[in-house]
């Protein structure tokens, strides 16, 4: 090396064949040093880390029916996914506004659409919550669009990365916000809730052993700030159920702990419900929008509020039954066995 040259960095290497930090751990996080890996892991019947598997894109594609010209909206954009398939369909003349709350994941998904061909007149990204829809389309001067999707599933990205607190397997700060940047974790949520208030929203998500376990996380008021002590705390106010109860239940509980949660961390119950009240003016004539739920909470309140916009003239059609992910793509990615979708058309 000369003199005056700087320095050589060395190439970061991957950590060995069992790396601890959850940033060296997988090799699919480096498409260019490990190209053949995504497929390898999507092969396998996983979802990459750092990626997300989108479901039942041919059943939404079926919903939406997009054509070329059309303005569409996803509301929540995430990897991209069903942006990427919609996009696909919108071509020649057609536009995509993608809508998302998270800081971190927003500029990533639009770079990434960028580098398939999708330009600044095709994509449009903007970090916005879909309660606030309408709004975002005010100030693009887009009176209504010809297709909305919402995908209102937690996106891999944010299920894998332990510091975001999304994960029930990884440890990490109990966190649970879409945006980092907005509002308290999950944790200091903890602090002040009461243990009614905790029953009533883990009892919302059909856990029959609401107050017990609300009974122990509020026992261990101010204690629990991360993932692994919410986790610890519910299974050991459990263990009080016989064995076969317990293996009945195996980790059903914690993941509708973590679910509760998220929802009053994100105030998910009152976003879905100011979309569904400004979704009929945010759509054309036949325009159609189709929504992904997770939990029978959201499917019940979507399937209510289209039932009511059939019944007074709003919707011209709504889904007649919910569809679901078949046993095929079911066992490819097992993230999509709880998914719902639904579908209406603007009268």
């Amino acid at each position: 090396m000369s003199a005056g040259e700087p320095p050589r960095k060395r190439r970061p290497r991957y950590a060995g064949t069992h790396p601890r930090r959850f940033e060296e751990k997988y090799k699919e996080k480096d498409p260019i040093r490990f190209p053949d890996e995504r497929e390898k892991v999507l092969a396998s019947g996983k979802t990459p880390a750092g990626s997300h598997v989108p479901i039942l894109v041919n059943e939404v594609l079926e919903a939406l029916a997009p054509r070329p010209g059309e303005v569409f909206v996803d509301g929540t954009l995430g990897w991209g996914g069903h942006a990427e398939a919609v996009l696909g369909r919108l071509l020649p003349g057609g536009r995509l506004v993608g809508l998302d709350v998270d800081t971190a994941e927003l500029p990533r998904t639009v770079a990434r659409l960028r580098g398939l061909g999708f330009d600044e007149r095709m994509l449009t990204g903007v970090r916005r919550n879909f309660a606030g829809l309408r709004a975002a389309l005010d100030e693009l001067g887009l009176p209504a669009v010809n297709g909305i999707l919402l995908d209102l599933g937690v996106s891999s990205m944010q299920i894998d990365d332990p510091a975001r607190g999304f994960s029930i397997k990884r440890d990490g700060p109990l966190d649970l916000r879409m945006d980092p940047a907005r509002g308290a974790p999950a944790h200091v949520l903890l602090e002040r809730l009461s243990e009614k208030a905790l029953e009533k929203a883990l009892a919302a998500q059909d856990e029959e052993h609401a107050a017990l376990v609300a009974r122990a996380i509020g026992g261990r008021r101010g204690e629990i700030r991360t993932t692994q002590a919410l986790k610890t705390t519910i299974l050991e106010a459990l263990s009080s159920l016989s064995e076969r109860e317990r293996r009945d239940l195996a980790d059903l509980p914690v993941r509708r702990a973590f679910q509760a949660l998220r929802i009053l961390v994100n105030g998910e119950d009152t976003a879905l419900d100011a979309f569904l009240a400004a979704l009929p003016s945010c759509l054309v004539p036949g325009g159609r929008v189709a929504i992904l739920s997770f939990h029978s909470g959201e499917d019940r309140a979507v399937k209510k509020a289209f039932q009511s916009g059939f019944r007074s003239g709003v919707f011209a059609a709504v889904s007649p039954e919910v569809v679901r992910a078949s046993p095929e793509e079911r066992r490819a990615n097992p993230r999509s066995t709880s998914a719902k979708l639904r579908w209406a058309i603007r009268a």
